[in-house]
């Protein structure tokens, strides 16, 4: 009962209220909530997702065939999802803070932890939310501000166990990624897989990410901070 509530519960219902119909995706149609002993409960009902998933994990196993449509959807898709305001959170400052010295110590000098800016994201953009062959992007639970560039970086992260695909990444969603505020939110990504990986989690990704972080902080971003930009909080 104590969760029926809050980012996660009113995901689903706030991004039909708000997120523009050019981004793609099932359309929600109805919400039901109910209470049954100590559980609550919400069941959703939505149009059949388009296509089928691109991967049964959020990591990236098997190389996609994806078309330049595809990619171009997709680079319109965040293009709108970015500028949206809203005063849901994927993170907060609070956590850069703590979480991104402790876990890209290993870099050596000061790592930033001010992104340059904060835009909306879908905050879980990975293979297995996305389809194909025709573009829907599923899961909108948790979106909420974010650095910019965050689904970008997250994308590209979950595909380093296919390099192809990581290269395809980097190529298409370029003016993203390039950016410092792109570079920025790569570390902010790993910085989260590398925490999720003292659970267990995603362990087969642990040495790309740690080369990926080095490259990022070393031929783009250190040693010198970005600017800050305004906080969610």
């Amino acid at each position: 009962m104590d969760k029926a509530s809050g980012k996660l519960w009113t995901g689903p219902e706030d991004a039909q209220r708000l997120v523009p119909q050019q981004v793609p995706r099932p359309r929600l149609h109805l919400v039901r909530q109910w209470v049954e002993r100590e559980g609550a409960y919400q069941a959703e009902l939505y149009d059949y997702a388009v296509g089928v998933s691109l991967s049964s994990s959020p990591v990236l196993a098997v190389e996609p065939a994806l078309t330049a449509a595809w990619w171009k959807g997709l680079r319109t898709a965040l293009d709108c999802l970015s500028p949206l305001r809203t005063g849901r959170t994927v993170m907060r400052q609070a956590y850069l803070d703590r979480a991104m010295p402790k876990y890209l110590a290993f870099l050596g000098d000061e790592v930033p932890t001010v992104p340059p800016a904060w835009t909306t994201a879908h905050g879980d953009l990975h293979w297995g939310n996305l389809t194909g062959p025709e573009l829907a992007i599923l899961d909108w639970e948790g979106w909420g501000s974010a650095p910019a560039g965050y689904d970008a970086a997250l994308l590209h992260a979950y595909s380093l166990a296919v390099p192809e695909t990581a290269e395809r990444v980097r190529r298409e969603l370029a003016a993203i990624l390039d950016s410092r505020a792109g570079r920025f939110a790569e570390l902010v990504v790993i910085t989260e897989l590398l925490q999720s990986a003292e659970r267990g989690d995603n362990l087969e990704l642990l040495p790309a990410l740690r080369q990926r972080a080095g490259e990022v902080w070393f031929h783009g971003l250190g040693p010198v901070s970005p600017p800050g930009g305004l906080s969610p909080g």
